[in-house]
């Protein structure tokens, strides 16, 4: 059975499992509360737009890969998160749109709490599965051999990955690293090779796989010129250095493929639609979040003395100086060539400032700067104009973030680097995620941004 084939079915199932559930809610309660099966066909619409968002917001996440399905707390954790944020969402909407009472309080509920159990029962019983057929080797329908530099095979995840990708490893022939150096590499190992081809045309190999130095081409050469007569294709596994560039997008530059380490800047086509997606986005984000940005200011003004928002100056596009606008979180507006992070417990944050920065409603006023041009919604994170000057000294790249806006949100936020950074390499790492984010921008990247954002934004620790 091919992975994708499981991955697709668990999918399926996922959709199937949340109609049911939908139409099931409304039917028993509409039956036992007023005798009749009420609108069904509304109900049965409405649970198959839920099912839709549901898959496809775990998909986004990568839910449905094989490594991602049997890890059952990640998967916990991603389905309760996905469910109740798009119940939040579909909410929101229907009562924007004037159509929650077309559906009944008691309905809508049992929906949500029968579709999460279910799902999550489902869910455990996907993870065993799944990982039962991991380690019998039900997905690895491919048969394939293995020849590799000594050590090699144990040190690398190669063999587990290609395991869980459709492999089986019938065997793996090591070679030691001085008999790839030697010039008669062929003539020494010749009855190893010999025993390696009859044995792949007794068992049916379809693939060989080879693992070792990309720099040993002259070895890489004899082993492919010994495995000439096998009609089977055999394919290079690269190594850490060649592994390190292979991450970067590959890119047909005439007859030669190249790994491109560095993106040319956003074209007036990918510029244009970005920016249509901060207007489009920033102005939604406003008129919903309108409420709360109008209580928090008012809670600002009552607890503590000084103005509403905080400005301090940032760096964008093309290193431009730019005023971004907050919520004041602090007593002290510093905003000069010294300033200093917040840190846990940090007296200069106020009470309700403290809340503000853990909940990041504090950026919301950035959507004004989104508006203005200054910002992107998603997009490497502007640091203070101070430090901005000392990491460009420290740092090598770190100027590179200014090649696109920056964002309220980013690569580096949703994965875990946001707020305070006290060490170095936090900041280095942060930066290594803003780089990537830049040389593989896509419209799409910017929509799973925002998805992640608003799934992980309310429940962050590292804020103070």
């Amino acid at each position: 059975m091919r992975p994708v084939v499981v991955e697709r079915a668990i999918l399926v199932v996922d959709a199937v499992l949340v109609v049911v559930s939908g139409i099931g809610c409304a039917v028993g309660y509409h039956v036992a509360t007023a005798g009749t099966l009420g609108k069904t066909d509304v109900y049965a619409a409405a649970s198959a737009l839920v099912a839709i968002n549901f898959v496809l917001l775990t998909t986004v996440q990568h839910g449905y890969r094989l490594k991602n399905i049997t890890n059952l707390p990640r998967t916990f954790r991603m389905a309760l998160t996905t469910w109740t944020g798009l119940f939040g969402a579909l909410l929101a909407i229907a009562f924007t749109m004037k159509v929650s009472e077309e559906f009944s309080r008691g309905t809508t509920i049992s929906f949500y709490l029968v579709g999460l159990a279910v799902l999550l029962a489902w869910k455990i019983v996907a993870a065993r599965w799944t990982a039962r057929a991991l380690r019998t080797g039900a997905f690895a329908n491919g048969r394939a051999i293995m020849i590799a530099e000594f050590g090699l095979a144990t040190a690398s995840n190669t063999v587990d990955d290609l395991g869980q990708h459709g492999y089986r490893l019938m065997q793996v022939m090591e070679i030691r690293p001085k008999d790839l150096a030697s010039p008669l590499l062929l003539s020494q190992l010749a009855p190893r090779f010999e025993e390696l081809i009859a044995y792949a045309r007794e068992n049916r190999v379809e693939h060989v796989f080879l693992l070792m130095n990309w720099s040993r081409q002259h070895a890489i050469d004899s082993i492919l010129d010994a495995l000439k007569i096998l009609p089977i294709p055999v394919h290079l596994v690269p190594d850490p250095n060649a592994a390190r560039f292979l991450r970067y997008p590959l890119v047909s530059t005439g007859n030669t493929f190249t790994a491109e380490l560095r993106r040319a800047p956003l074209s007036w086509k990918e510029r244009a639609l970005k920016r249509t997606l901060d207007l489009v986005g920033a102005s939604v984000a406003l008129f919903v979040f309108a409420p709360v940005m109008l209580v928090t200011a008012i809670l600002i003004k009552l607890s503590s003395k000084g103005p509403v928002f905080f400005r301090q100056t940032r760096h964008g596009f093309g290193g431009r100086a730019f005023k971004i606008f907050k919520f004041r979180t602090m007593r002290v507006l510093e905003d000069g060539p010294t300033i200093r992070q917040a840190q846990k417990n940090d007296p200069r944050v106020t009470p309700i400032g403290k809340w503000l920065r853990k909940t990041s409603i504090d950026e919301l006023p950035q959507l004004f700067n989104v508006l203005k041009g200054d910002m992107s919604l998603v997009g490497p994170r502007p640091h203070a104009a101070a430090h901005n000057d000392e990491y460009e000294q420290i740092i090598g790249n770190y100027a590179f973030r200014h090649h696109v806006k920056p964002g309220i949100t980013g690569w580096a936020q949703v994965n875990g680097y946001r707020g305070e950074t006290r060490a170095l390499e936090l900041m280095k790492k942060r930066v290594e995620y803003d780089l990537w984010y830049i040389n593989n921008w896509s419209i799409a990247l910017d929509f799973r941004i925002l998805l992640r954002t608003t799934l992980v934004g309310f429940r962050q620790h590292s804020a103070y």
